[in-house]
């Protein structure tokens, strides 16, 4: 029941005071964002088959996307900082359509790539602003409104590309994906009407920043990166974004060809991972916000690390479904260190350090999947996901030492 209470307590705050109607708005349009993303694994084999791409270029597809996703975000943050982050998360989610519409319809290999990398780049315009205009919103309850947003990512991952995948079967591999168009067109105008340009607790940061992207811009990011707490929670979060990129990137494969589970039995446990942080990432949001930075996130990482060190030696499918739920936990990482970035960075240049910390951890973390695939080409699948149990209990014990306090 004190559960239960804390889960009604938490929500009646998020939806107080009109708040609520931004949060969801913001939250359902980051779902079909991240939905647009993993809607592309998806569909490889029909592109793989209508443009003749090999493996090799099927995956370096997906690198492109990823990549385009994780580079913006510094540009996406220090627009966030300048304009309105209502009109940043409309533009992105404009163009992630736009770029949508030009793949369906690329006639070549080469512009199927340029269109991808089109849509990740619309994308990486909306994460930054989205947590500034939260912190601005939620300014004593940013983890429990992050939690709620990520969370709504993870829907949209676990339902967006099962559709996409039926369609695709039912019509063709364009309607699989150019569903998506209407979905982001409609969030872009609720962002414009419903979501504020503006937020009284902190939404001058935009008018104030405005034309300061200068040389003492760049001074004040850097020297606030060059706190140690900032460092190292920066290097647990690369870790993180390392562990989560090469777990996600090959596991439907692993249990395929190591467990000997069909794929659609493969498909389902993958959605169920995504599935679990609906739920995980609220609760690791409230759980900043109550007890802090270094409590949550070892409550968060301790059962992935169990869960990784076991699942070569599980078998069964009831056993993978524990391991799998055991192992989803670690989604709540992402709400929590994220909740600490953005209470660590000044406001006026919160968007900017943000943009510097998610660009660089995730340009560097998409080496995970490329690493842990010669691992696994080497015949050494089961060792690989014994490395990622001691990657993580590594950020455990670095979690660990971070000072209360600097």
């Amino acid at each position: 029941m004190t559960l239960v209470a804390s889960v009604k307590r938490e929500a009646t705050a998020l939806w107080a005071d009109g708040k609520g109607r931004s949060l969801a708005v913001i939250a359902g349009v980051w779902g079909v964002l991240l939905g647009t993303r993993m809607i592309y694994p998806v569909l490889l084999p029909y592109l793989r088959e209508t443009f003749g791409l090999s493996l090799s270029a099927a995956g370096l597809l997906v690198t492109v996307l990823w990549l385009g996703s994780a580079v913006g975000q510094l540009p996406g943050g220090i627009l966030a900082d300048r304009y309105s982050e209502r009109s940043v998360m409309a533009v992105g989610a404009v163009v992630v359509a736009a770029a949508v519409l030009v793949v369906v319809a690329a006639p070549t290999a080469a512009a199927l790539f340029a269109s991808t990398a089109l849509v990740g780049l619309g994308q990486s315009l909306y994460p930054i602003a989205r947590i500034t205009i939260l912190a601005d919103i939620y300014t004593d309850r940013i983890g429990s409104a992050l939690g709620v947003t990520m969370a709504t990512g993870d829907l949209g991952q676990t339902v967006l590309p099962p559709i996409a995948g039926t369609i695709a079967a039912a019509v063709a591999w364009q309607a699989g994906l150019g569903f998506v168009v209407p979905l982001l067109l409609l969030g872009a105008a609720a962002l414009w009407v419903l979501v504020p340009r503006t937020v009284e607790s902190g939404g001058s940061h935009a008018g104030a920043a405005h034309g300061s992207l200068s040389e003492s811009t760049a001074r004040r990011v850097l020297a606030e990166l060059r706190r140690p707490n900032l460092v190292f929670t920066a290097f647990i979060f690369f870790l993180y974004i390392l562990v989560w990129q090469s777990f996600t990137g090959l596991y439907p494969t692993y249990l395929v060809e190591r467990k000997g589970l069909s794929s659609s039995t493969a498909s389902v446990l993958f959605s169920l991972f995504f599935a679990a942080g609906i739920v995980v990432k609220p609760l690791a949001g409230g759980a900043y916000d109550r007890i802090g930075f270094r409590g949550s996130l070892v409550l968060a990482l301790s059962a992935p690390t169990i869960g990784f060190a076991l699942l070569p030696v599980v078998e069964g499918t009831l056993g993978l479904v524990a391991v799998t739920l055991l192992v989803s936990t670690m989604l709540g990482s992402g709400a929590i260190t994220q909740s600490y970035f953005s209470d660590a960075f000044p406001e006026s240049v919160r968007g900017t350090g943000l943009g510097v910390v998610r660009t660089a951890t995730a340009t560097l973390g998409a080496a995970g999947p490329v690493v842990f695939g010669v691992i696994a080409d080497r015949g050494y699948f089961d060792e690989g996901y014994w490395l990622l149990a001691g990657l993580v209990a590594v950020v455990i014990l670095l979690t660990l030492r971070l000072p209360t306090a600097e």
